[in-house]
């Protein structure tokens, strides 16, 4: 058969699964345009390349599998950067097609020609620079298998334009990339490690997004229950646990619980599995879980012992070492350590019922109204941690968040990500004011799509997180974290088609947050609320989790 370069790519994405891209065409990609004319797959357009690259994010972080954006050479390239950066610390599956000048203008500084290859080595899980149009029959169906095997993350796939339209003969198409199978653990380190915790008289799970990659979260539940072992999650391992388990601890860090971290600072066994002690997560490492062995298990052999030493390591699939390692343990009840947990739960203030001009009084209102099989979406901020904090997250891949680069303007283009690969579930983003203007553009290509989205936006007139550390840390001198001009968001939302609320003029303001999320399509949503709100309890940057601070009663 002969076939085009272009045409190879639409069959060979196809071939893998793939049903929707999102991206923006430009010189360099257009034969491949041209060609996904003739394709099944769907292309949507979005409003900035960033906005594609966090959209396949969405769309891979709800399903687990590869997604694909797509940007021409250059400034296309450029803007995707932010994305597959944010890919890769979150161990996401993704992949990246760019447009590139054609081969022989390769180092010329042709029209928008950058060096793409050497801009995504870095930040990506790998990279490919494609140089004959034969290669892209090995190329496309690796990028997948390197992409969601082991430690997922982004791949690059940069192809010139003239491997594009050159046209090649061949037999028969290549077989679709493979997840390929997962490090199995040793069986004497499982033995070592199930003697740890038979011994241990304080032990406590600490488990991260590896979890939901490695698919074991009902194992990992079993191993708590079985062996009475509280279990405290980092950010992306939200939903991970069931939010009402008895066991459940909560999120630990700079913004969790007094009572996890108190927890952590008395455990004497630290079972972390698919986490990389991240300093969000451990504030002041020489000073995080002091009195604890550490047995560390992750896919990634660079994260072992990166940051800490443990007295057991594995670098193997999280779900094979679970169910190892639970019929070698016995049944146990810890009732002391039990008793010990609750008596540190007391510490944590008790949250009392709020109106609909607080935070956490929409959160409420959208958790009783929502499903446990509803997908939240968070930009990066306060509202991000109060959504962490009080959410009741009870299912993996229902929280989709920027864990380790943080950006913000993720929210929305992944809550259309994850609407697009999840048809028939809500998709609810909470944003801030700051947050949603990094990529509101995209709000045309939620119009285009009219997909079931609510975005709440959380407006103070500030970079709130950055406000509220300019006060606690820096004299209160609040340098350029408050905006001069804030928009009326509820205004901007119908000058771009979509239904919208203000919160502050609604008659009745809980009926309108019912439309909101119960209403046909998207909306926005603008909720005003008091700039001098400050996320609490929070580890100050550098201190140990032990030295939380407390905020007033007008905090949360």
């Amino acid at each position: 058969m002969k076939r085009t370069g272009a045409q190879i790519i639409t069959t060979l994405l196809e071939r893998q699964g793939v049903t929707t891209i999102a991206g923006i065409p430009g010189g360099a990609t257009l034969p491949l345009y041209d060609a996904l004319a003739d394709s099944k797959i769907n292309h949507v357009l979005t409003r900035h390349e960033q906005g594609a690259g966090f959209m396949a994010q969405g769309m891979a972080r709800v399903t687990g599998k590869a997604a694909v954006c797509l940007g021409t050479s250059g400034p296309g390239s450029t803007n995707l950067i932010t994305a597959i950066a944010d890919a890769r610390l979150d161990s996401i599956p993704m992949v990246a097609i760019t447009g590139q000048v054609p081969l022989p203008m390769i180092g010329t500084d042709a029209f928008q020609e950058v060096d793409t290859y050497g801009l995504t080595l870095p930040i990506s899980k790998h990279n490919f620079l494609v140089r004959s149009t034969e290669e892209l029959l090995e190329v496309i169906p690796e990028a997948f298998s390197i992409a969601e095997s082991g430690r997922p993350g982004p791949v690059c796939v940069d192809i010139p334009k003239d491997v594009q339209t050159g046209e090649i003969e061949f037999d028969a198409w290549p077989e679709p990339g493979k997840r390929t199978p997962l490090a199995q653990p040793e069986p004497e380190d499982i033995q070592s490690l199930a003697r740890m915790l038979g011994k241990a008289k304080r032990p406590i799970l600490y488990i991260g997004g590896g979890i939901t990659s490695a698919r074991c979260c009902q194992e990992l539940q079993q191993l708590a229950r079985h062996n009475s072992i509280p279990v405290a999650c980092t950010l992306m391992g939200l939903g991970t646990m069931p939010s009402d388990d008895p066991l459940f601890l909560g999120m630990l860090g700079m913004h969790g619980a007094r009572s996890t971290n108190q927890a952590l600072q008395e455990a004497d066994l630290l079972l972390a599995i698919g986490v990389r002690f991240d300093d969000r997560a451990t504030g002041k490492l020489n000073e995080f879980c002091p009195d604890a062995k550490i047995a560390h298990v992750d896919i990634d052999r660079s994260e072992i012992g990166k940051l800490r030493p443990a007295s057991i390591s594995i670098a193997a699939d999280a779900g094979a070492v679970i169910r190892q390692l639970l019929p070698l343990t016995e049944e146990s009840e810890r009732t002391q350590w039990q008793r010990r947990i609750a008596a540190l739960k007391t510490m944590d203030p008790e949250m009392p019922e709020h109106g609909h001009e607080h935070p956490l009084g929409v959160i409420e209102r959208v958790a009783g109204i929502m499903d446990e099989n509803s997908v939240i979406t968070t930009d990066v901020g306060q509202h991000q941690m109060w959504v962490a904090q009080h959410y009741p997250f009870r299912r993996p891949r229902t929280l989709l968040t920027s864990g380790g680069l943080g950006t913000m303007g993720f929210g929305l283009p992944a809550a259309i990500g994850a609407a697009m690969a999840s048809p028939g579930r809500r998709v609810v983003c909470f944003s801030g004011d700051g947050s949603i203007l990094m990529n509101i553009q995209e709000l045309a290509t939620l119009a285009d799509l009219n997909l079931p989205v609510t975005v709440i936006i959380m407006n103070n007139g500030h970079l709130g997180l950055v406000r509220q550390q300019q006060e606690l840390f820096y004299g209160n001198r609040t340098t350029a974290s408050r905006f001069a001009t804030v928009p009326d968001f509820a205004a901007l939302a119908r000058a771009f088609g979509l239904r919208s609320a203000n919160l502050n003029r609604e008659t009745d303001p809980e009926a309108a947050l019912a439309n909101a999320l119960c209403g046909s399509g998207p909306c926005i949503v603008e909720m005003p609320i008091d700039h001098a709100r400050n996320v609490y309890p929070m580890v100050p940057p550098g201190a140990a989790n032990h030295q939380m601070i407390e905020g007033a009663a007008h905090d949360c």
